[in-house]
C-alpha cells in the first residue's frame, strides 16, 4: 500500500530520499560556522589598519590558515545548500532551475578554489 497518488506513481515522483541529509548538512555547517565566524570577526577586527606584513604573518600561522580554509569551505557549502532550497522552492521553470543550481555550485566551487589557493599560497 502506497500513499502516493496514482498520477505520482506513474510519473515516478516522490521522495528523493535526500531531504534529511540536506537538513542535517545545513545544520552541521551552521554549527561549524558559529566558532569559525567568531574567529573570523575577531581576526578582521584585530587586523584593521595593520600593516600588510602583519596580516601575512597572521595567515602564515598554520592554525589561522586552517581556520580560514575551514571558514571558506563551510561558508560556501552552507550557502550552496541554502540557495539550493530557495531555487528549488521559488524558481518555476525546470530549465531555469537546473541552470541556476549548476551556476550556484560552479560559482561556489570557483570561489572556494581561488580562496583556498590564496590562503595556501600565503601560508606556505
Amino acid at each position: 500500500m502506497s500513499i502516493q497518488t496514482p498520477l505520482g506513481r506513474v510519473r515516478g515522483l516522490g521522495s528523493a530520499k535526500s531531504g534529511v541529509e540536506h537538513f542535517w548538512a545545513q545544520r552541521a555547517t551552521a554549527v561549524a560556522l558559529v566558532p569559525l565566524t567568531v574567529w573570523f570577526v575577531w581576526a578582521v577586527a584585530a587586523h584593521v589598519g595593520a600593516p600588510h606584513e602583519q596580516v601575512i604573518a597572521f595567515l602564515g600561522n598554520p592554525f589561522n590558515a586552517a581556520a580560514m580554509v575551514l571558514f571558506v569551505i563551510a561558508g560556501l557549502y552552507h550557502m550552496t545548500l541554502g540557495l539550493q532550497v530557495v531555487i528549488e522552492d521559488y524558481i518555476g521553470g525546470e530549465v531555469a532551475k537546473l541552470a541556476l543550481l549548476i551556476a550556484t555550485k560552479f560559482a561556489a566551487l570557483a570561489i572556494g578554489a581561488i580562496s583556498v589557493i590564496a590562503v595556501l599560497k600565503i601560508a606556505i
